[in-house]
């Protein structure tokens, strides 16, 4: 069953799936319906899973859940997977690959290769102050709270110890 992201609990699990360019207006729009129409065909084993789906920042791809009615299983997750597959197919970009970090510069999100991490510390374009979307970041209260959060807060601390 689909609810607007919004709506979705503080304690619902999410999935954050970063893209490897910025989603441009047309695509989200475009996109729009169908993430709402995979959360509400979404199951688990038969079982309606409340789910929503949003575009955030241009950048990532959210699925959310809300467990306290039903639990993802691994075939759902699965499921899940295929339709980001889908998605990174229809708009020619990557949403599973992992080797970028993403900042928050100067109100843009920009992506850093994670191998240039240490060397663009150094050189000062980024500090232990600068905003950090933690993708591992699990439950939608975080997410509304501390996403992103300074990159010294998260597991990029000892990059600037």
């Amino acid at each position: 069953m689909y609810v607007p992201f919004a709506q979705l609990p503080a304690t619902a699990r999410i999935w954050i799936y970063q893209a490897s360019r910025p989603f441009t207006d047309a695509e989200i729009a475009a996109v729009e319906p169908e993430l709402q129409r995979f959360a509400a065909e979404w199951t688990s084993h038969g079982r309606t899973l409340e789910a929503s789906a949003a575009i955030l920042h241009h950048q990532f791809l959210v699925v959310g859940l809300n467990e306290a009615v039903a639990d993802a299983s691994g075939c759902s997750i699965d499921a899940s997977v295929r339709f980001v597959r889908l998605v990174e197919e229809q708009l020619n970009l990557q949403l599973l690959e992992k080797s970028q970090l993403a900042f928050l510069v100067d109100g843009q999100v920009q992506l850093i290769d994670r191998r240039q991490l240490r060397e663009v510390i150094a050189a000062g374009q980024l500090t232990a102050e600068t905003p950090y979307f933690d993708n591992t970041v699990a439950e939608n209260g975080r997410l509304r709270q501390a996403w992103p959060a300074p990159a010294a807060t998260t597991w990029l601390a000892k990059y600037f110890a």
